[in-house]
């Protein structure tokens, strides 16, 4: 299927650009593994729902948060706020329905909002890792990076809307022959199979390709500039003998640690749904040789990643709770100007971890 559209329901024997001849079509019903995908879709739904919501309330509270580190957690709670209120609700919805009920405006553009906050989520990630690649391998550039960040946040919002706007135009509603069933759909909007498949391919390279190799190479380059570090500080000289604690300093490294866990539990969470896409792409016939609930399974394993990112966080971040219980009684009391230089100064000196 597209993402979240065309494969989703083909998966489901409903439809896809090319459609059956009618004798060989049936009404898709509300199996039992469909039932399944909608009630842990519901848990995972709350789940992600409470501790997101959590997240994004803890980072504009709290005090310990880096100026330039707050924009990028708060985004990426927003990015997967996003996929929870959006993603899991149609999911469920679309599979207890089977058929689409919401008109064709609805249906353009939910289809539109799906990939909008899929493509969010993985750009935000990437501005992330570009930013501790600047924290390690450029340490003195940390005064600029609170107006870089908030520029490369804007670039990947706006990349993703403009990357999502096609659903716009391909999908529509459909409604089959002498059935009483309606869909959303991209029939009629690829004249060829090889275009379908073209589009696919390149929301696959975009959702997950690029974002994958920005990724790697940042931590792969982090990765090589620390192992320098430390063997530098085994020579036995004194001027270098402070690396481990000025030039990466704990609150950096524990920061770091943070987001290699975030991006690997996208990877690991997104990689066998893509897989299972690529097959479906290139040969359509495998939906007859793959159990129906392999779909549904990877499908809700790919949504586990929203759950993910807050309790990476809470884990990484001890003040987390301490944060959240202070925004819940009242608000922060006003800090007084030394106070405040002096946390900038320690800002500027150890990044704290956001």
């Amino acid at each position: 299927m597209h993402f979240w559209g065309v494969w989703m329901w083909s998966v489901m024997s409903v439809n896809t650009s090319h459609v059956p001849a009618l004798v060989e079509w049936t009404t898709p019903t509300f199996t039992p593994a469909a039932q399944a995908r909608v009630a842990a879709t519901t848990l995972l739904f709350l789940f992600a729902a409470v501790s997101n919501l959590a997240l994004l309330v803890s980072v504009s509270c709290g005090r310990r948060v880096a100026s330039h580190l707050r924009p990028l957690i708060m985004s990426l709670a927003s990015a997967d706020l996003m996929m929870t209120f959006i993603v899991m609700p149609l999911d469920v919805a679309w599979n207890i329905t089977v058929q689409w009920y919401g008109g064709d405006g609805l249906c353009k553009l939910l289809c539109f909002l799906k990939l909008f906050a899929m493509q969010t989520s993985a750009f935000i990630l990437v501005v992330i890792s570009l930013d501790r690649h600047h924290a390690i391998l450029r340490p003195l550039d940390s005064l600029n990076a609170q107006h870089r960040n908030r520029k490369m946040l804007l670039l990947a919002w706006i990349l993703s809307a403009l990357i999502a706007s096609p659903q716009l135009f391909i999908f529509r509603t459909v409604k089959a022959e002498h059935v009483d069933f309606t869909q959303c759909v991209t029939h009629g909007s690829f004249h060829e199979r090889w275009h379908e498949t073209a589009y696919n391919m390149f929301h696959f390279v975009t959702l997950y390709v690029i974002p994958l190799l920005v990724m790697s190479c940042c931590y792969t380059c982090i990765l090589i500039e620390i192992n320098r570090q430390l063997h530098n500080s085994k020579v036995g000289e004194f001027s270098l003998r402070r690396s481990r604690t000025d030039m990466i300093p704990k609150a950096r490294m524990k920061t770091l640690k943070m987001t290699i866990i975030i991006v690997l539990s996208f990877v690991v969470c997104w990689t066998p749904y893509y897989l299972l896409g690529i097959w479906y792409w290139f040969q359509p016939e495998m939906l007859k040789v793959t159990p129906e609930y392999v779909h549904h399974l990877l499908f809700i394993f790919g949504n586990l990643n929203t759950c993910c990112d807050p309790i990476i966080y809470g884990l990484y971040t001890p003040s987390f709770r301490a944060d959240l219980a202070r925004c819940w009684r009242c608000r922060p009391p006003p800090e007084c100007p030394r106070d405040r230089l002096s946390a900038q100064h320690e800002e500027r000196r150890s990044d704290p971890p956001a």
